[in-house]
């Protein structure tokens, strides 16, 4: 079974039905290949690098537009144990990104920049989730909170 690796355009007209102009904290949760897939005419196809490794690649490539765009990484960890949900869905890193709005969301997805660098990410990713959240500001107990 093939993973989630990119938004389907479905998902990104949906994304863009919501408000553009306001903070998005997006949560990502990533599971790597065991080995890289770069394509057959990629310079890094005959590296033997792990999923982990092009992953860390796209990091890199791709942390000048996500400055760019206002993006800053506010939680990063790495998952241990799935108390609620499917064994089958274990993750080997969490984290969670914060952008000024929607607009600067896709602004990142539109620079050259980051486009060239998503080769790596699509090579490292064997399955992963993306989920948009509103911020809010924490309360004292579980749910509680206000908008931010």
């Amino acid at each position: 079974m093939t993973g989630a690796v990119d938004p389907t355009r479905e998902a990104m007209a949906a994304f863009r039905d919501l408000p553009g102009d306001r903070p998005i904290a997006m949560i990502n949760l990533i599971r790597f290949r065991e080995t890289a897939a770069y394509p057959d005419d990629h310079p890094d196809h005959a590296r033997a690098r792990t999923g982990a490794q092009a992953y860390a690649a796209y990091g890199r490539a791709a942390a000048p537009p996500f400055a760019r765009a206002g993006g800053r990484q506010v939680w990063l960890g790495r998952p241990e144990l799935t108390l609620i949900g499917p064994a089958d869905e274990a993750w080997d890193l969490a984290f969670i990104a914060e952008y000024p709005g929607g607009e600067a969301f896709e602004s990142m997805l539109r620079d050259p920049e980051y486009k060239a660098a998503v080769i790596h990410r699509q090579a490292a990713v064997a399955d992963s989730r993306l989920i948009r959240c509103e911020p809010s500001a924490a309360g004292a107990g579980f749910g509680e909170g206000r908008p931010a």
